[in-house]
């Protein structure tokens, strides 16, 4: 007679699945743009629904010589301008059932918080990017990366550029294939301080940039291009494969830079013509943006007023607004990525 084995068919009642009880969170990039709104109230007077930031004009520059017998005519002070912040309530919240906290193989409402709280930080981080995207203050390469350079806003009569989320077709033929080099990283400093505009990292300007664009500014050869001076005096900036320092600015990768589809869609396996994704790449210097804050963003675990008391609310909330306060402190470089040319 054969032998009659004892294995796991024989009992697969007691043989079971087995999971890990510690959970992960998904992959999550840090958040970077509040730190760009360094001007707020100092003496606000009450609070509002709006706060309004005043900024002084200089008095015109006089440089014709006094007559020593003529009282001069005295000048009359300039009207300050003003900057508005609009203060708006934001939040968000969920309900989480007492039957999931007590049947669930993990301290579900732990990972939950969690969950909130990062909701609220990756919520207010698009909030202020989305105002630092609405700058006035463009640059843009046109017909590829050895075209010449837009700078929009710039002049005595500024013309707004493209908004980044609104951006397709005829109107953005000077983006397309126009990717980051040392051209735009300089222009942009440069004019940073033609505007006057005070650094905000020690002498250097900061600038925020999705490592898809810094892989252009990084990879582009020749003499007055970023490589051939790490190559010699800077390496360890390219063991690590970051930009570091370069040409007046201290450049901040991170992936939460907007970038959108220019152009046609793209679908299928070959992209349409005049498709291109575009990146935001933002310089910034002193008070490029305002912020004013009524009641400042936290998490919030609410009351249980259902009648059977199953339902915990869990949520964050704060009443704030930004504004740009110094546009001339931001500058908004507009460029596209060899590593994703098309979408």
């Amino acid at each position: 007679m054969a032998n009659a084995f004892t294995g796991t068919g024989a009992m697969s009642n007691i043989v079971q699945t087995a999971y890990d009880r510690a959970l992960e969170f998904a992959l999550r990039a840090q958040p970077m743009f509040r730190q760009v709104a360094d001007k707020r109230p100092v003496q606000q007077a009450m609070p509002g629904s709006s706060v309004v930031f005043s900024l002084y004009q200089d008095l015109a520059q006089q440089i014709t010589p006094l007559n020593e017998l003529v009282d001069p005519d005295a000048v009359a002070a300039g009207n300050p301008t003003t900057v508005s912040v609009t203060l708006n309530e934001y939040g968000n919240s969920i309900l989480v059932s007492n039957k999931l906290d007590l049947l669930s193989f993990t301290d579900v409402t732990a990972g939950l918080v969690n969950q909130v709280a990062w909701n609220l930080i990756d919520s207010v981080d698009l909030i202020v990017q989305n105002v630092l995207a609405a700058g006035t203050q463009t640059v843009r390469l046109g017909g590829g990366t050895t075209g010449g350079l837009f700078g929009y806003g710039f002049g005595t009569t500024p013309t707004n550029p493209v908004a980044l989320n609104t951006i397709g077709g005829a109107a953005d033929a000077n983006i397309a294939n126009s990717s980051m080099n040392s051209t735009v990283a300089r222009a942009s400093v440069v004019q940073l301080r033609t505007n006057k505009v005070h650094p905000n990292k020690g002498s250097m300007f900061t600038a925020y940039i999705h490592p898809q664009v810094s892989y252009d500014l990084r990879r582009e050869t020749g003499a007055a291009a970023w490589r051939d001076p790490h190559n010699y005096s800077a390496a360890d900036n390219i063991w690590a494969g970051e930009i570091g320092a370069y040409e007046g600015a201290a450049y901040i990768e991170t992936p939460r830079v907007q970038n959108v589809q220019s152009g046609a869609a793209y679908s299928g396996a070959s992209a349409p013509a005049g498709a291109s994704r575009v990146y935001n790449t933002y310089y910034t210097g002193q008070q490029a943006l305002a912020e004013a804050v009524a009641e400042e963003f936290h998490t919030i675990r609410g009351p249980v007023v259902d009648k059977l008391t199953r339902f915990q609310p869990l949520g964050w909330y704060g009443v704030a607004g930004w504004s740009l306060y110094r546009p001339e402190s931001l500058i908004v470089a507009q460029t596209t990525s060899t590593l994703r040319p098309t979408s």
